[in-house]
């Protein structure tokens, strides 16, 4: 399909949204745990927030800021094209935050264009608790030359493929984890509940979120690399390359690329069967 050339406006770049506040509980954390099939028990009591739990306080300022960029008539062509997570430290019950998103940059590309959004959540007292790069695509639009920033990168090297992965963790995604985990996460999107409205969207059926997919690849490499201590977690990253769907297996493959001050950096990718649904997968752990 030949691209359209869309104007995006680049005076919509470096706006903080407005404030959103998130109070943590105990039985948020616990109830994303449970939609999202994590076994780890601190995650499961609600003691400490999974890694990408993250995404619940800033979920309703995260897509702001695409509005100030990109014509709204585009937005059906619109999908999530990454997601990095910078941690500072974990999320805990009775933590108040308060979250912020803002647009930094758009390039077109060949096969459609992305907007990066820059996400932040503090402590009520201004702490900086973690930082996330959001990359929306848009399908078959053409914005033109690149303007503003990147999200940092985090590609995956073909030649980690010629050798065997570390470790190896899998899921299986439920046929109701969609159900479970549209309210955990605070995601109503009809393309994971609704058949008929997934099936007028060109689909085969309803998909899962792609969240839900990082989630389970988290816990699975934290479980395989950082002892399941999610407080080691520094930085995690991925592409979604690849529809999941409900009833589908998921095997993450890991890589260790290397150390430096004390911190080991993995490369990953999620599977089902020969495709990748997760690439470009970046992981840095504290030792």
């Amino acid at each position: 399909m030949t691209s359209t050339s869309v104007e995006f406006d680049k005076s919509g770049l470096d706006n903080w949204s407005d404030e959103e506040p998130f109070e943590v509980t105990r039985e948020r954390i616990a109830e994303y745990a449970a939609a999202t099939n994590d076994p780890i028990p601190a995650h499961v009591k609600g003691d400490v927030a999974p890694p990408i739990f993250a995404i619940v306080p800033v979920f309703d300022a995260m897509m702001v800021p695409v509005i100030d960029v990109a014509p709204m008539n585009i937005f059906g062509r619109v999908v999530h094209g990454e997601q990095d997570f910078h941690f500072h430290r974990p999320i805990r019950p009775g933590d108040k935050l308060v979250s912020r998103a803002k647009a930094i940059g758009f390039e077109g590309k060949d096969n459609g264009s992305t907007i990066t959004i820059l996400i932040e959540s503090r402590a009520e007292d201004g702490e900086l608790v973690n930082e996330q790069y959001l990359t929306a695509f848009f399908r078959n639009v053409d914005a033109g030359e690149q303007v503003g920033d990147h999200a940092p990168a985090h590609r995956f090297d073909p030649a980690l493929l010629e050798q065997d992965p570390l470790a190896a963790a899998t899921a299986h995604v439920d046929d109701d984890q969609t159900f479970r985990y549209s309210p955990a996460s605070g995601d109503p999107v009809p393309l994971h509940l609704d058949e008929q409205v997934a099936k007028d969207a060109g689909l085969p059926g309803i998909i899962a979120h792609g969240l839900c997919t990082m989630a389970m690849s988290s816990w699975g490499l934290l479980n395989a690399v950082a002892g399941s201590d999610v407080a080691r977690l520094q930085r995690y990253a991925v592409r979604f390359s690849k529809l999941v769907f409900p009833g589908d297996d998921l095997t993450t493959q890991i890589w260790k690329v290397g150390s430096v001050n004390g911190v080991t950096t993995y490369a990953f990718r999620t599977v089902r069967g020969e495709d990748t649904v997760l690439s470009d997968g970046l992981a840095e752990i504290a030792d």
